[in-house]
């Protein structure tokens, strides 16, 4: 198949806005036009109703977002889903309806603070609400309770990749630290039936995980855990970070496996899942992530490189970069 290759204006153009569709994506999962298609297509008056927008402005934000391949306009002014579209429904294991909230709410706010961040090196984040990126989701519990849904929609896209890629037979205690409502440990439990697991992440996190390990069958062999991260850790053999260090700088990330490395047992691992930056000039996405994480935390995105210098300080040797099918890679390192 041939690629069409854009002029320079129009990609540049195209780049320049793309914020109008990620806002319009935003727009459509606040209101949850997604899950009122989920029986069928239907009429964007009706639709309207239903979400209590302005009938005429809706119908202008569902044609936008058709020509970009969510939703679809199957005859005059009737919408239906898309597979893309089916991914913004509250009901879809794969949800990422709270991601396009997530990202469109106080996080597309710091956004317009970018150049600040580029000319301090600090989160923008901070100046503009005053807090901390989890300080502020601590005190304000519907954006707390958005992010935990995102994450765990993320984590179930990571989740199938990572236990189809990684073998755990030879693990006996594996703790997810930071991890959420627990969907990353839930399914490496129920593809191994000889583990056990600690879901180990903050009380308000934990509070609300075990009726997720229940429902999928593992809250036998699962504890969950309350604590800090950047204190002590429960002892384990095996230890998994997913998408957390990419929060802190290398001094806090660092006191993260130092406390792993303090706990595991002599023969313990580390994995850790990341987007590992490549090198060269080809699209990645981890490459914006790490510009997102400017402007929100104190954190990067890593190169293999400084994932192996990282590691190493911290008292492990990197062993291997495992690339999975969700375009993060599992990070395996050992004690030194």
């Amino acid at each position: 198949m041939n690629v069409i290759e854009l002029p320079p204006q129009v990609a540049l153009v195209q780049m320049m806005t793309g914020y109008w569709i990620s806002q319009s994506v935003y727009v459509a999962a606040k209101l949850g036009i997604a899950d009122l298609l989920r029986d069928g297509p239907r009429t964007s008056e009706e639709i309207a109703a239903a979400c209590q927008a302005h009938p005429a402005s809706l119908y202008r934000l569902l044609r936008a977002l058709a020509s970009v391949g969510v939703f679809a306009e199957v005859d005059s002014t009737r919408f239906g889903l898309t597979p893309t579209a089916d991914l913004l429904r509250s009901d879809n294991p794969g949800s990422m309806r709270a991601l396009a909230i997530m990202y469109g709410e106080e996080q597309y706010r710091a956004w317009g603070d970018a150049l600040w961040s580029i000319q301090t090196g600090s989160p923008a984040f901070d100046r503009l609400f005053g807090a901390s990126y989890f300080q502020y989701l601590a005190d304000h519990p519907e954006s707390g309770a958005t992010f935990n849904t995102a994450m765990t929609g993320w984590s179930a896209q990571v989740a199938s990749a990572v236990v189809e890629t990684y073998d755990f037979s030879d693990s006996g205690m594996v703790v997810d630290v930071g991890g959420g409502h627990g969907t990353l440990i839930a399914a490496i439990l129920a593809t191994h039936p000889h583990m056990h697991g600690i879901l180990f992440d903050l009380p308000y996190v934990v509070a609300s995980a075990t009726q997720f390990l229940t429902a999928s069958g593992v809250v036998d062999r699962c504890q969950t855990l309350s604590g800090d991260f950047f204190e002590v850790l429960p002892s384990a053999d095996t230890y998994i970070l997913a998408q957390i260090l990419h929060d802190w700088d290398d001094n806090h990330s660092r006191t993260i496996l130092q406390n792993c490395h303090a706990a595991m047992s002599s023969s313990g691992r580390i994995l850790i899942i990341e987007l590992v930056i490549p090198v060269g000039n080809e699209p990645f996405l981890g490459k914006l992530l790490d510009l997102h994480m400017l402007m929100l935390l104190t954190g990067r995105e890593r190169t293999e490189a400084e994932y192996r210098d990282l590691l190493d300080s911290a008292g492990f040797r990197l062993t291997r970069v495992i690339p999975t099918s969700s375009g993060a890679s599992l990070v395996e390192a050992v004690r030194r």
